[in-house]
């Protein structure tokens, strides 16, 4: 991570046992391993994906069902949690995502093609873990990258 963000006032490392942090550091481990172990840990049982894409299954299996897809197409994906700013029980992060696209997505084959794009979520954080999370990523950039767009 490389920034949180508190009460406006930016800290390169803030050690502190915020359940709310903690939860936003935790899920983008997962993103940055694609660990299932870890998703489980960050999402809370009834986890709700305000921003569902379509054939995304609900609840804690769609991240672990995007994790596996798209682990498929890249392989050596990094999620790197650029900014985490949290607000209440609320938690905003920004997460820059690496590559080399050498596996395949959909009926298309990577040839190494690197990929950088980024991504935003805001997550509603109950007992420490993630409840709702609404995201948006730059998906342009990435199937341009690809080549696919």
């Amino acid at each position: 991570m490389k920034a949180l963000i508190v009460a406006g006032l930016l800290s390169a490392s803030v050690a502190h046992a915020d359940p709310v942090v903690d939860a936003a550091r935790t899920y983008a481990a997962f993103w940055n391993t694609g660990d299932p172990a870890l998703a489980q840990k960050a999402l809370a049982p009834d986890f709700i994906d305000r921003t569902l894409p379509a054939g995304r299954e609900q609840g804690v299996n769609g991240p672990l069902q995007a994790s596996r897809f798209f682990r498929t197409a890249v392989p050596d994906l990094k999620a790197e949690a650029t900014h985490i700013v949290p607000n209440g029980d609320q938690v905003s992060v920004r997460l820059h995502f690496t590559g080399h696209f050498t596996g395949k997505f959909g009926d298309v084959q990577g040839a190494g093609q690197a990929i950088d794009f980024q991504a935003f979520d805001l997550y509603h954080v109950v007992d420490g873990r993630i409840a709702d999370n609404w995201h948006l990523e730059d998906n342009l950039t990435l199937l341009q990258q690809m080549g696919i767009k």
